[in-house]
């Protein structure tokens, strides 16, 4: 065909390009022969399906396949004919490779040519796969022939010259055509299948849904026109088909297909989820019930309601007297999904969602009920618009406007003032004025006019760019720390006000009591003058702050603002005034209020104005008191009620109406209430009054000796200068230590909440023995659905309980099994831990043998020890221990059926039957012990031992087995009949007696015919183990399992049975749920190489995981033997299994989608259970493996209930990339598609497409799912533009994906996490939290859940951060849950009520920086819009963290971002002022006040220090010390004192110790704590409070957030030190050497009149803190201290300080580009955050001015003079410096002699100066160190200002010189931190320690860590099996 058809193939190139290889990319474990279909470039991507057929056929017909690869080649060629497209030229050049080869390899195989083979093959096709597989075959793969018929037929039409195509091949073609929509690829529903339906097509509800959906009667049927030039047999009019609502709507609106089909699936599931749970009886099951819909429309509507309502406009969800309503109203839910679904980006827009439908919704009812169009009056058209219209006219407009106000950001760098995030546009739609874009929407409307100018960097008071400009809505995210006055001001003027109050009270009478005192009580009246003055200063930020916005707020608001500031303004003047005036007059309290009554006419007027004044607040409190009033008012849409509520708090979407109920209102009221009276007691008592006396002493007191030049020296001060030094760290102590309160407060009612709940009752495996009996029943009653829930508590009967075990048993064997499969355990540990299957033939209950570990051995040693004769006494004995009763009867019984059933014999087993009727008979007549002796069960229990040995073991030589098993058997009859039976031969003569036969004669022996085939059977192989472990554990079963992972699952599931739970709901009633997990580019599974890859210390991942993990390595190993045998056969399936042991134990997707697919397991096994029979589930696991019956159907009721969706972004580019780890994750992807086939893949695709000549990106939302062995497209919905640009990453991700997913509940999941079955099992108990009857009949949003941290166990800070985090996730939010009512969403496990959410802006907010901490915004806004979270710890979720030092202080910095950003956030700000008081201190001190606080602690320090370093330096406090006036010093001193800095990051460990001492004991707890501190974790908290103040503060100064990837490994390197340095330099080292100056001055200057005692008592926790924040990364860095190691760090650095910068240079090459990333937040920074640096820097100049005076140069000289000539120095000496270094630039390479003799001149100079000043000026040496501390600082002061003004700089030519000043700066820093390191090293044992401290948690575990690091590892990796 080729050669005749005359195209492409003809022609040879001249040679072979050698770049057509690199197109595919040598992966392995990758399929070649596919790989050519999945590598086609985005712009030819229509011809993938061409190849992806020519690849299925190769097998069958080469020729064939040839055929379909040149038509692809062709089509290419024809699409894009230059090659153009990216790597369109390689993939040609590729193929026509390809071709050229098959050309020459490949012959017709049915026919002599091409056109009569490919018609002979396509005729042979259809016969044998459609006609007669159509009805055999499953939907999928029906799916996947019809695809390929319809390929090969466009193929054969391009071979088959026209007319030549044989009437049967046409006739064919024409079936494929019409049947081939009811054979696409489908997600879960094939809805149009024929044929072989799945199980899931024939459940009722399905069928009710989909006849519901399919119900057009009455519609009017759109009508398609086709164009004038079509051929005349086409009418011009033709109706197109419509199989249902969606297809109805789609034809008039123009929605996708791909849309389209994804939501009809998504709705009929819904419908049908919903439905089920209102029917009883599923006989008459066929329509769905009309409550069903209304339902769900109420829910979907709730909000387009609660918005119309609010905007107070009529809502279009209209139904017309008489119409069909149910078909309206699943239009209207068509309508709004169809919006919702091709929304993109629009989704975070809900209320402009609302729009969309509002006028939508309009047009339909118009359509169905009148022909006229509202607006126009025009007639609706009935040409139905082309698929993508919707999205054309509708979305791309607003999303154009989002990406145009998006380029304003400047890649985050932009202030967020200047630009509209989502939440400014879509609070457009909060007011009337949207109703001015009018439908269809007028795209010249002002919504959609942009400017493009924007102010450039040096021109940004441009007014008229500016002027632009569109206005923020409501609310302007301005970079100040205002905001959290702004936010939280009712806080902030209590404690004000409590504090002026307080100090008051101590000041005029030192004790509480003088509060009652007339002139005191007038003084104390003062804190409303303050109130007065800080609410004028909230009204002036509110006018401020919210400036940018005022173009768009209504003129009422403005008024407010304006009036809220006049009043504030009227009460700040008023009241100071009118108390002046009635000062003069005093009264005492009792008259004061007695006054009120008798003479209220002559009260002062400052009283008058006060009781005005309070008048609000009066009436706050009696409504706070009254939460359902407010919550009425705050809702309510009528005028007057909005008029009344106008001044107490501006109208707002949302935000209204968010009060608790009554009785949550008094729990945090009262815990608020305690906490307050607390910490203002503490603060009375212990940091106000005792300063008080020594603060008035110093204020009288007069100092004439100051040590340095004071300015106001003759003024009298009151040495107010002293009085701020002593009283400022005090008051920032007050402001913050409600923290520290709120931290012991948590900690109290946590640990009492949690206990109430049951929480660690079961924790140890002894607890868990002596409950194990109630676990079944417990398990039934919590796990089981109740068929009658009246009979729960009443006792069960026999037959019910053994049920209850028997189903429980299925779950923990499961459970067990699960357990195994993960290698936790071992085959032995399996054994002991599983229950039988199969229980029905024991009269006992068969436990665990675990739990009946040596009761055999005890009971036999009981027996033969018993010297009574009284059998009554030995079985009261032996009942008193249930287990060991339960042993006892279970071995009699087993034994006596395993040996029955092996006998063949009749006689042999009369024999048997005769001693168990004896057996029996004696014990009935209470003489077993006279007729069996008791001495003789010993040697029989041995000889038991040997048998049920030899019947385990391996079969080699039958014979042999057969006479081994004989003669034990014959053994043990002997010494039953012998020596245990009395009376024993007469049995044996008995049965001679009867069984006299020829066998006898014949001298044949009894029990010689066995059936040997009965042990090959599995049920009894179970029975006689199980026998086999009875008799033989001993002791060493109690400890079973050892590994404490296994040991931790157990007991928490165990405890979890008895906590409060929901009871199941059967799995038809429960609700369905989807998984979402949202993966960027990380590990999916690792790789050989990877595993392999050694670190520079020699250890590969693969071998530091097997010492980590040394038991998991031997139970896997024993598991897959292949592996321990290296057979080469099996190496590539022993390297996968290695590879995936691997990967569970590190954070991958791989593990999280394991763990994730339990849910699956765990519903299908529920399903089983529930509707199988008694003896089906008493048969145990075997009988449902045998039943494909049960098998399709629970695999269908659980794809009806649950949904995984993985949002792989890039997967697309992933498929088609030529780097090698992108292919592996894509190859790694479809492995674990192709391993689960209920996972779904959705990702982002990038196509480029021509476009009117020009290359056009297009993107779109696809969901693939897992084929044969490729991925197959479900869906695919085109995009307005790039998702990912608009908004942060990780929430555009899970935004695209969103749309995919199903279900009523939604569970957000991120890829480190895990999940495990016996936890998945409890699923649908939870889920029953949506449903719960609770007060005031509110219904939670998010239901949160615990998380455990699996990365604990890897080092020592592992651990830490593991402790911090399981506090976090456990206590914390459980009292922030409960009591305290402001539990939000912090990520991952958590499960929201999807339909709620995704008609509110979806489950988190994506706004560029602001929304950095995208999930807590989430918990926001379900909060502000009237949802509610909880918190439950029945279940949990695995959860990976950070492991190492650089990672986790990443992760702290990325946290701290984040809370920065919240800070200036709406939310926050909305939040904390419509939440009632106690509330929002609860809000406040969980979320940024934690931050603010942490950062205040630091903040504290720096205050102290430098109120220190004033007094000590002005000698004021070497006056006061010693004033003979003073005797309250100490007094002093220890007030100052009670700061501790460091005592945030100490508090931090008490909820961990709670939760510890809860879960696992106090003394573990205690014993964990010493540790801890032993291994020094108070440096590390301490360390982390440095970097969270750092980033907090730096965020809400100058911005710079960014997301930081932390990287997920393992973590056992060496950092080096250069990387420690950059990272920490300006966060910790900086400000550490800073506080180390500081306190060595203190020492210095004040050591002479102060005893060193009292100055380490004051400055102890400084040094501490000073230590954490220089060497914590040092301390806690493997091999930190290694001397090989130190070396190469200092090479390192050194080359690192040299390397010059520019572009393109990376800052971990070179220190130049280092310094600028550095700076990189000053350059985008406003006027007001320079200006603070500077101010900030002028501190260092206080340091030079204290120490010139104190010089012995000085002379005591106090003249200003002295300070101005210590400049004069220091110019001299930047003015040396300067010389040296352009003397080097300018002369160090043509004037080498020159620039030396200038050097030596300079030398000679500085010696003469030194000489003359040495001799002459009194100079000392202790001056010159002094000069130093001097000096130092004036010039890291100079370049601090420097780098504040570089654009000036810059221009005066002076920035060069700031950067060599910068780079002199960073070599002494880098010097100081590195010399102790450096010494460190010289000593071998300072490594070993820091080893052992680092790695305790290995150590304990068996692991050499230090041969790990060292890298002295065995040649062999793999070790021996051994069992534990």
């Amino acid at each position: 065909m080729a050669s005749s058809s005359g195209t492409g193939l003809s022609r040879t190139p001249s040679k072979r390009m050698t770049r057509a290889q690199t197109m595919l990319v040598d992966i392995p474990n990758e399929d070649s022969t596919t790989a050519d279909s999945e590598l086609v470039p985005s712009s030819l991507a229509s011809i993938a399906p061409i190849l992806r057929v020519a690849n299925e056929i190769e097998r069958d017909n080469p020729r064939v396949a040839y055929l379909c690869r040149f038509h692809a080649f062709e089509k290419a060629h024809q699409m894009d004919p230059t090659s153009s497209g990216r790597g369109v030229r390689q993939f040609k050049t590729y193929l026509l490779h390809r071709l050229e080869r098959e050309e020459e390899e490949t012959q017709p195989m049915l026919a002599r040519n091409d056109p009569r083979e490919i018609q002979m093959y396509y005729q042979q096709f259809y016969l044998k796969n459609i006609a007669d597989g159509q009805y055999t075959k499953k939907p999928e793969e029906m799916a996947k022939i019809y695809q390929i018929a319809s390929v090969l037929y466009d193929v054969l039409r391009t071979v088959v010259p026209v007319g030549r195509v044989d009437d049967e091949t046409q006739r064919f073609a024409k079936e494929v055509e019409k049947k081939k929509e009811q054979f696409e690829h489908y997600n879960i529903l094939p809805l149009y299948a024929v044929g072989v339906k799945p199980a899931i097509m024939e459940l009722p509800e399905i069928k009710a849904a989909l006849r519901a959906i399919q119900n057009v009667e009455g519609l009017p049927v759109p009508r398609v026109h086709t164009t004038p030039n079509a051929p005349d047999d086409i009418p011009q009019e033709r109706v197109k088909p419509v199989n249902d609502v969606l297809d109805w709507l789609s034809s008039h609106f123009g929605f996708q297909k791909g849309n389209v089909a994804n939501q009809r699936e998504h709705l009929i599931l819904l419908l049908a989820n919903i439905d089920v749970r209102k029917k009883e009886n599923f006989e008459a099951y066929t329509a769905l019930n009309d409550e069903t819909i209304r339902t769900l429309l109420d829910k979907i509507f709730k909000n387009y309601r609660s918005w119309c309502n609010y905007l107070r406009c009529k809502s279009h969800l209209r139904f017309q007297q008489g119409c069909n309503r149910q078909q309206l109203e699943l239009i209207y839910i068509s309508l709004y999904l169809l919006i919702w679904g091709e929304a993109s980006n629009i989704r975070f827009m809900p209320e402009c969602l609302c729009y969309i439908f509002h006028n939508m919704a309009n047009e339909v009812y118009g359509i169905l009920f009148s022909n006229a169009h509202p607006v126009s009056g025009d007639t609706y058209q009935t040409a139905a618009p082309d698929d993508e219209s919707f999205l054309r006219n509708v979305i791309t407009p607003i999303y154009n406007v989002l990406r145009q106000e998006v380029k304003r950001n400047k890649g985050g760098k932009a202030s967020h003032s200047k630009w509209r995030n989502y939440d400014d546009l879509n609070e457009y739609f909060w007011s009337g004025k949207c109703f001015q874009l009018k439908w269809p929407m007028n795209l010249k409307a002002d919504f959609f006019v942009h400017t493009d100018e924007q102010p450039t960097a040096n021109d940004r008071n441009n007014q008229v760019a500016v002027g632009k400009r569109k206005p923020k809505t409501n609310f302007v995210e301005a970079r100040t720390f205002w905001h959290l006055y702004r936010s939280f001001d009712r806080m902030w003027i209590f404690f004000i006000m409590a504090f002026q109050a307080m100090l008051i009270v101590a000041w005029n009478s030192g004790s509480l009591l003088g509060f009652f005192d007339e002139d005191v009580f007038r003084k104390v009246l003062t804190i409303f003058i303050t109130a007065a003055f800080l609410n004028f200063l909230q009204a002036t930020l509110d006018i401020i702050l919210s400036f940018n916005a005022w173009r768009s707020l209504k003129f009422s608001q403005i008024l407010r603002y304006l009036l809220k500031f006049a009043v504030a303004a009227f009460w700040a003047v008023v009241l100071p005034i009118s108390y002046s005036s009635s000062v003069q007059n005093p009264t005492g309290l009792v008259r004061f209020f007695s006054n009120w009554i008798h003479d209220w006419q002559n009260e002062s007027l400052y009283n008058y104005c006060l009781a005005i004044y309070l008048i609000p607040n009066i009436l706050a409190a009696i409504v706070f008191l009254l939460p359902p009033l407010r919550k009425t008012m705050e809702r309510s849409n009528w005028r007057i009620i909005t008029l009344i509520m106008w001044w107490a708090q501006p109208k707002l979407y949302v935000g209204r109406g968010m009060h608790e109920d009554f009785f949550s209102l008094m729990k945090y009221t009262m815990f608020w209430i305690l906490l307050l009276i607390s910490k203002l007691a503490f603060s009375y008592y212990v940091e106000i009054l005792p300063l008080v006396e020594p603060t008035k002493i110093i204020m009288e007191l007069h100092v004439d000796n100051y040590q340095w030049h004071e300015f106001f020296s003759e003024v009298k001060t009151h040495n107010i200068g002293v009085v701020i030094a002593i009283w400022s760290p005090i008051v920032l102590v007050y402001f913050m230590d409600a923290q520290i309160w709120y931290a012991i407060f948590s900690t109290l009612f946590g640990g009492i909440r949690g206990a109430f709940s049951h929480l660690g009752e079961i924790r140890t495996l002894g607890m868990l023995r002596s409950r194990f009996e109630s676990v079944p029943r417990a398990f039934c009653r919590r796990l089981v659905p109740s068929t009658n829930h009246h009979n729960r508590k009443r006792p069960l009967d026999e037959a019910t309980e053994r049920k209850n075990i028997a189903s429980f048993s299925l779950v923990w064997n499961k459970f067990i099994l699960s357990m195994r499969m993960e290698d936790l355990i071992n085959n032995r540990e399996r054994d002991l831990l599983l229950v039988p299957s199969s229980s029905s033939d024991v009269s006992v209950v068969q436990w665990p043998p675990f739990l009946l570990a040596s009761k055999i051995p005890i009971a036999l040693d009981m027996a033969k020890d018993f010297k009574k004769k009284d059998d009554a006494d030995l079985f009261k004995k032996i009942a008193a221990d249930d287990y060991m009763h339960s042993a006892v009867i279970e071995c009699y019984e087993t034994l006596r059926d395993i040996i029955y059933n092996l006998l063949e014999d009749e006689a042999d087993r009369i024999i048997v039957r005769e001693i168990c009727y004896e057996v029996d008979l004696s014990i009935q007549q209470g003489r077993f012990l006279t007729d069996f002796r008791m001495s003789g069960l010993p040697p029989l229990s041995n000889r038991l031992d040997k048998f049920l040995g030899i019947l385990l073991s391996d079969v080699e030589d039958e014979d042999t087995f057969k006479s081994q098993i004989i003669n034990v058997l014959q053994d043990i009859m002997e010494i039953i009949t012998q020596d245990v039976m009395v009376n024993g031969s007469e049995i044996i003569g008995r049965a001679h007696h009867h069984g006299g036969s020829a066998q006898y004669d014949r001298k044949e022996q009894r029990f010689e015919k066995i059936n040997i085939s009965l042990i090959q059977q599995k049920m009894w192989r179970e029975k006689i183990n199980r026998l086999y472990l009875l008799l033989t554990v001993k002791e060493s079963a109690i400890n079973v399992p050892p590994n404490l992972e296994a040991r931790r699952r157990i007991t928490f599931f165990a405890n979890s049975l008895f906590m409060n739970m929901p009871s199941a709901p059967k799995v038809r009633d429960m609700l369905s749920f989807s998984v979402l997990t949202p993966y960027y580019k990380e590990d999916v599974l690792y790789s050989d190489e990877e595993l392999h890859k050694e670190n520079e210390d020699g250890i590969s991942i693969l071998f530091y995981l097997q010492r980590i993990y040394p038991d998991e390595w031997n139970h896997f190993l024993e598991r897959v033997p292949s592996v321990a045998k290296k057979n080469e056969n099996d190496e590539p399936q022993s390297n996968e299994e290695i590879r995936k042991w691997v990967s569970y134990r590190g954070q991958t997707l791989s593990r999280t989608v394991r763990g994730m697919m339990y849910y699956r397991q765990a519903l299908e096994l529920q399903y089983c259970l529930e509707f199988s029979e008694d003896s089906a589930i008493l048969g145990g696991f075997q009988v449902f493996e045998d039943e494909p019956r049960y098998i399709e159907q629970a695999q269908a009721l659980a794809n009806m209930k649950f949904t995984y969706v993985v949002s792989c972004q890039i997967y697309g580019t992933q498929k088609k990339s030529s780097d090698p780890r992108d292919r592996s994750c894509y190859l790694n992807i479809l492995n674990l598609m192709l391993t689960y086939p209920s996972l779904r893949v959705a990702y982002i695709d990038e196509r480029e497409e021509t476009v009117n000549g020009r290359s056009q990106k297009l993107y779109y939302s696809v969901l693939v799912k897992g084929g044969e062995k490729l991925d197959e497209e479900i869906y695919r919905i085109k995009l307005p533009g790039p998702p990912t640009e608009i908004g942060e990453g990780k929430p555009e991700n899970q935004n695209h994906a969103i749309i995919f997913t199903r279900g009523e509940a939604l569970q957000t999941i991120d890829m480190n996490q895990d999940n495990y079955f016996e936890e998945a099992y409890k699923m649908r108990n939870v889920l029953e939290e949506f449903l719960k009857s609770r007060r005031k009949g509110r219904e939670p949003s998010i239901l949160g859940l615990r998380e455990h941290i699996f990365t604990g166990s890897v080092s020592s800070l592992a651990w830490f951060m593991s402790n911090q985090e399981t506090s976090f996730v456990t206590i914390g939010q459980r009292i922030l849950a409960n009591p305290l009512r402001v539990r939000f969403h912090y990520g991952h496990p958590d499960i929201f009520d999807r339909i709620f959410h995704v008609t509110r802006g979806g489950i988190s907010k994506a706004s560029k920086i602001i929304n950095l901490s995208e999930d807590i915004f989430a918990g926001f806004n379900s909060t502000l819009r009237g949802g509610y979270v909880t918190h439950h710890e029945y279940i949990q979720v695995g959860k990976g963290r950070d492991v190492g030092m650089n990672q986790i202080s990443a992760f702290e910095a990325k946290v701290a971002n984040g809370n920065g950003e919240q800070t200036l956030s709406r939310d926050v700000y909305r939040l904390g002022r419509r939440f009632d008081f106690y509330r929002m201190l609860s809000f406040y001190f969980t979320t940024v006040g934690f931050y603010f606080s942490s950062m205040v602690t630091a903040l504290t320090v720096y205050v102290f220090l430098y109120g220190r370093l004033y007094m000590v330096m002005s000698g004021l406090e070497e006056e006061i010390l010693e004033n003979a006036t003073i005797h309250q010093s100490k007094a002093l001193e220890e007030a100052l004192a009670t700061q501790s800095v460091f005592q945030l990051g100490l508090l931090l460990v008490l909820p961990m110790v709670m939760e510890i001492g809860l879960e696992k004991g106090f003394r573990t707890a205690l014993g964990d704590f010493i540790i801890m501190q032993l291994q020094l974790a108070s440096v590390f908290f301490t360390f982390q409070l440095g970097t969270k103040a750092h980033y907090f503060g730096r965020t809400i100064l100058h911005g710079g957030s960014k997301y930081r990837a932390t990287g997920r490994g393992f973590v056992v390197f060496h950092a080096k030190f250069g990387d420690n340095y950059r990272l920490y330099s300006r966060s910790h080292f900086v400000k550490g050497l800073e506080l180390l100056i500081l306190l060595v001055l203190y020492e210095v200057y004040g050591a002479s009149y102060r005893s060193s005692s009292l100055y380490m008592f004051i400055t102890v926790s400084m040094w501490f803190l000073v230590g954490s924040w220089l060497f914590a990364p040092f301390v806690f860095n493997p091999s930190g201290f290694d001397w090989q190691k130190t070396v190469d760090d200092w090479t390192d650095w050194k080359r690192w300080m040299g390397n010059r910068g520019g572009i393109g240079i990376q800052p971990n090459k070179s220190w130049e580009s280092w310094w600028d990333e550095e700076q990189e937040h000053l350059k985008f920074t406003n006027i007001r955050g320079r200006l603070l640096e500077i101010i900030l820097a002028f501190r260092f100049f206080v340091y030079q001015y204290g120490i010139v005076y104190h010089l012995d140069i000085a002379h005591h000289i106090k003249n200003i003079s002295v300070y101005g000539l210590s400049w004069l120095v220091m110019l001299t000496a930047l003015l040396v410096l300067k010389m040296v270094s352009m003397g080097r630039r300018r002369f160090g390479t043509d004037f080498q002699l020159m620039f030396r003799i200038l050097k030596a001149l300079l030398f000679l100079g500085f010696l003469s100066v030194m000489t003359v000043l040495f001799v002459v000026a009194g100079l000392t040496i202790s001056d010159l160190f002094a000069a130093i501390l001097a000096f130092l600082p004036t010039g890291w002061a100079i370049l601090l200002i420097g780098q504040a003004l570089r654009p000036v700089l810059k221009s005066l030519k002076f920035w060069d010189s700031i950067k060599e000043l910068a780079r002199a700066y960073e070599y002494i820093m880098g010097l100081i931190l590195f010399m102790p390191i450096a010494i460190l090293s010289w000593f071998p044992f300072v490594s070993e320690f820091q080893t052992r401290l680092l790695f305790n948690q290995a150590f304990s575990r068996g692991l050499q860590i230090s041969m790990i690091l060292a890298g002295r590892k065995e040649k062999d990796n793999i070790s021996p099996i051994k069992y534990a």
